[in-house]
Formats: structure tokens, C-alpha cells, sequence
């Protein structure tokens, strides 16, 4: 492609880099040029522009950008994401419904090392998306790339980016209660996460913090998904809760999680119902561990001991002043 300054008499059929006006008129970056164009800079006094002209090897952003997104998502509706039409070299890819980012990182990562001109954006792995909600965004940085790029992206990054849609339509509460405790407190952030993924909170279950009672709630829980919030926190894998679960013929794949707030999270499943120990934390609608398991689960993807290992990067999520034990001690 070049790119530089010309006389206004050579412009026509170049690309306009930057805005412009010509008396009334206003031509904008990235118009292609036409011979009115040329009249209206001349009649202005205009000597000279600075364009873009491609090259027979070029495609123009938008071509180029469309191309790459189409390859990205070949099937839209099979990858429950969306493509508006490119525009100054950009597609925006847009999820369909509710669900969590899965993605190729390595062919991603191989695609933005091409060329500096052919970039995609993306929200991190496994980020929870609602209907609407921008998943990437493919952009063009010239106005013209190279078509042997292009094909180089397509090829490497095909197919490699897509949406898992929430597959638990319901979730009951279990919530513990001691004399003097919080009560059902945190249900209403709890439904807010629910009904965020597009599913419904089916129940919640007010029981005394003991093992058998707990363990009946448990078995008799008729949602998709088993959330149990305790009014004392979970210690140990052997806690009134993670017990409470394995009395009532369950397992516990996963106590503790290096992310913070969200480090009392525990994990297991009833049969085939998957059950999510909360962190106290979760009474607070602010972001903690528990949301980054909760939608996984509910789009039906695998959490195992690795994942949430791997979660710990990037898993100090805040500070928090009124911790009743700060994690830095204050200088006297």
C-alpha cells in the first residue's frame, strides 16, 4: 500500500486518511475519492492530500476485516455468536445469548503475530457474556493489508473462537442459618448471578447449619444446579457442608480456590447435578472466585483441580478495607 501526501488533481480513486473539508463540505477518513471530490478540494483551494492508495496485493479494511471474522466464526449460529457489518476495517463479534468465551489462545495469538496492521481483541477465556455483549472485536489498523496475511490468518485462526450457552435452565439455594446469624441474607446476589446466566433460582432452602439437615436439603433439591451458602464458613474439607454433601451420597472434587475474595469455595455433584459450596463473599454481588466457577458450570464446562489452580493468576481481585484481618499488618 502507499501512503503519503498528493496533488489534488491525482487523488481520485485513493482513500482519504484523514478528515477533511472542502467549503461546506466534509469529506471523511477513509473515503475513496471520486472525481467530485476532486472538484469540490480544488474549488476549496486545496493543492494537495494525504491518501492511501492500495497495491494489487492489498484488500481494503473492510474486505480484509470481514474475511478474517468470517473465518473466525464460519457458523455463527453453531458458535452462539454474532457479526455486524465491517465498517472503517472493523467487525465486532457480539454473543447470541448468555454463556462463557471459548476460545483457541494459541491461534489467536499466532493470528495478532502476522502483521502489526491485522489485530483481534478478545475478552479473556471463559469470560461470562449475556445476550449482546461484545466477545471480540477484528480490526484493521490501515486502510489496506495484505491479502497473503489475510489468507495466513484465516487459515490459522479458523473456527477458533466461540460462545458455550448456559445448559442448567434452574438452581436451588441452600442457605444455613445459626441463632443470631445472617439468615437468608445474599440471596438476592445469588438470584442476581442466576438470572444474569438466564437461568431461574428454582427455590432457596433455609436449614440449620447441622450436617443432617443440610444433607436432606441437599438430596431433595430439585434444581439443575446445587448452590449451598453457609452461615459459618467453610474451614475444612470436612466442614459441616463438604460432610453434608458426601453424607447425602455425593463427592467432593475441589475444596479452597487462590482467588481472593472466594478462597472458601468448595466443589462436587450429586450424581449428575453438579453443587457449589459459596464462599461468604457470594452474599455481596461483587465479582469473587464463586462467579468464575458458577458460569462455567452452568455453560456445562468441566471445572477440574487445574482450572482453578490456573485461576490464581490474576485472582487477587480486590482488596477489601473492612477485612477484620487485613492481609498487609499496618505500621504502628
Amino acid at each position: 500500500m502507499n501512503f503519503g501526501a498528493v496533488p489534488v488533481a491525482e487523488c481520485a480513486g485513493a482513500i482519504l486518511a484523514h478528515s477533511i473539508k472542502a467549503g461546506d463540505l466534509r469529506l471523511r477518513k477513509g473515503l475513496l475519492l471520486e472525481a467530485s471530490h476532486v472538484a469540490a478540494l480544488e474549488a476549496a483551494g486545496q493543492t494537495e492530500v494525504i491518501v492511501a492508495r492500495l497495491g494489487a496485493e492489498d484488500l481494503h479494511e473492510d474486505q480484509a476485516a470481514m474475511r478474517l471474522a468470517r473465518a473466525l466464526v464460519p457458523d455463527p449460529d453453531t458458535a452462539n455468536l454474532r457479526l455486524t457489518e465491517a465498517f472503517t476495517g472493523r467487525v465486532n463479534i457480539t454473543a447470541a445469548c448468555p454463556g462463557v468465551v471459548d476460545l483457541d489462545r494459541d491461534a489467536l495469538t499466532a493470528l495478532n503475530a502476522i502483521n502489526p496492521m491485522v489485530t483481534l481483541a478478545t475478552v479473556p477465556p471463559w469470560q461470562q457474556m449475556g445476550t449482546g455483549n461484545m466477545v471480540g472485536t477484528v480490526k484493521m489498523i490501515a486502510y489496506g493489508v495484505p491479502e497473503a496475511d489475510v489468507a495466513r490468518g484465516c487459515e490459522i485462526a479458523r473456527a477458533a473462537l466461540r460462545l458455550r450457552p448456559v445448559v442448567h435452565q434452574t438452581a436451588t439455594l441452600i442457605v444455613t442459618d445459626i441463632p443470631g446469624g445472617a439468615g437468608d441474607k445474599g440471596k438476592d446476589a445469588v438470584r442476581g448471578r442466576i438470572e444474569a446466566l438466564g437461568m431461574q433460582l428454582l427455590e432457596t432452602v433455609l436449614v440449620p447449619h447441622r450436617e443432617a439437615e443440610l444433607s436432606t436439603a441437599i438430596e431433595q433439591a430439585a434444581g439443575d444446579l446445587v448452590l449451598i451458602l453457609t452461615a459459618s464458613a467453610t474451614s475444612d474439607t470436612h466442614d459441616v457442608a463438604p460432610q453434608a454433601l458426601r453424607r447425602a451420597g455425593g463427592e467432593v472434587t475441589r475444596f479452597g480456590m487462590p482467588v481472593d475474595p472466594g478462597n472458601l469455595l468448595f466443589l462436587g455433584q450429586l450424581r449428575s447435578t453438579p453443587v457449589i459450596g459459596l464462599p461468604g463473599c457470594a452474599r455481596s454481588p461483587a465479582l469473587n472466585g464463586a462467579d468464575w466457577v458458577l458460569s462455567r458450570i452452568a455453560c456445562g464446562v468441566p471445572v477440574t483441580g487445574k482450572d482453578i489452580a490456573e485461576m490464581g493468576v490474576g485472582g487477587l481481585l480486590k482488596e477489601i478495607p473492612t477485612r477484620p484481618m487485613p492481609r498487609e499488618r499496618r505500621k504502628r
